[in-house]
């Protein structure tokens, strides 16, 4: 299944783009279900896509009334509320917007996600990722272990753990339905956000393991006369000329003179990108160079200053655009520490963080230490 998410800055159209991907794609024949907070006011959609709207409000309800249960076990002593009188809390949209994306994974062959703005966009593309660290953090395979085992000898009695960690299992079942690869597709108006809302994007999208697949540049205007008309054709151009530095392929969208309606304007507006698959980005492999190894991250579009990378145990925690990434390292790095690390081709399609790593004498065994000076 293909997982398209469209977003923006905020007042670029994003959302009708949206809905015309989703309106393109199933005049193809293929099964296209269109997710988004609310539903486009546009005649005959509903018709031809599976329109579902995900609010945060009923679908923390939902959540609450199947799980009640196992929340009273995890804090015996407090009076939980119905689900009628819970308050969702932030980031709940996003979390019913995944939710549902794996609800979808299993009777479509195209999700279309109309996402908002780009800092939510870039939220709800983090959180499996994140949701998968944490629960890592706090139910680590050992303590399974241990509470199988418990579980199968009959020793002890079953309380807040065992109810915390079937709710872990409920969780891991629910990410595993959602897709590991999302398509990015950015929509931006012709003004100054425009520029640094497709390098965040891409980067960002990159950190996550995540190809930008098209960038539109939508409500452009027609050329005109007056000096209104000129500064305008003047700033869009700066913008074109901005963009055409970042080394991403973009597509123009012309203003239209009123939104359109119904499906037959959404369609002639021709807002649906090309339907190419974008490549997949490269999964970080380390490569030997000199006495040590390199490991390439890429970040398509970041530049120098802009990336945060610590290393903390067994993983490498890298930071860009307000999000982290921890990236397990393998049974070679782990025992090489960290030497230096810079953005190659800042700015560019090609961006990538390259750490260095050299042998820890610490855990190295002599002789291959000897032997790999050596080479």
């Amino acid at each position: 299944m293909r997982t398209l998410l469209v977003t923006g800055p905020g007042g670029a159209g994003s959302s009708t783009v949206a809905a015309a991907t989703a309106l393109a794609l199933a005049a193809t024949g293929q099964r296209v279900v269109l997710l988004g907070a609310s539903a486009p006011a546009i005649d005959g959609l509903a018709d031809a896509v599976d329109v579902r709207v995900v609010q945060a409000g009923p679908a923390l309800e939902a959540a609450w009334a199947g799980h009640a249960d196992a929340l009273a076990a995890l804090v015996p002593v407090l009076t939980l509320p119905p689900a009628s009188s819970t308050v969702p809390p932030p980031g709940a949209g996003q979390v019913a917007l995944l939710t549902e994306l794996g609800r979808a994974a299993g009777t479509a062959d195209v999700v279309v996600v109309d996402a908002g703005p780009l800092p939510q966009a870039l939220e709800l593309l983090a959180l499996p990722g994140a949701t998968r660290w944490w629960l890592a953090q706090l139910a680590p395979p050992r303590l399974r272990v241990l509470a199988s085992v418990r579980a199968l000898t009959g020793k002890g009695r079953g309380g807040a753990v065992d109810a915390a960690l079937a709710a872990v299992g409920a969780l891991e079942t629910a990410l595993d339905r959602v897709p590991d690869r999302v398509e990015v597709h950015l929509v931006v108006a012709p003004d100054d956000r425009a520029v640094p809302a497709v390098r965040r994007a891409a980067a960002a999208a990159g950190l996550l393991g995540q190809p930008l697949g098209t960038v539109t540049l939508a409500r452009v205007l027609p050329a005109g006369t007056g000096e209104w008309a000129e500064a305008r054709a003047a700033a869009q151009d700066r913008v074109r000329a901005g963009l055409a530095g970042t080394g991403f392929a973009v597509r123009e969208l012309a203003e239209a003179p009123v939104p359109p309606s119904d499906v037959a304007a959404l369609g002639a507006l021709g807002a649906a990108p090309a339907d190419e698959v974008p490549e997949p980005v490269p999964v970080p492999t380390a490569r030997r160079e000199g006495a040590g190894w390199v490991l390439p991250v890429p970040l398509p579009g970041a530049g120098r200053g802009e990336v945060e990378l610590t290393r903390w145990g067994d993983e490498l925690v890298v930071g860009l655009a307000g999000l982290r990434r921890s990236l397990p390292l393998d049974a070679l790095l782990r025992r090489c520490t960290v030497t230096g690390a810079s953005v190659q081709h800042p700015g560019t399609p090609d961006a990538v963080l390259a750490v260095a790593f050299a042998p820890d004498p610490a855990q190295w065994p002599a002789d291959l230490l000897a032997a790999e000076a050596a080479r």
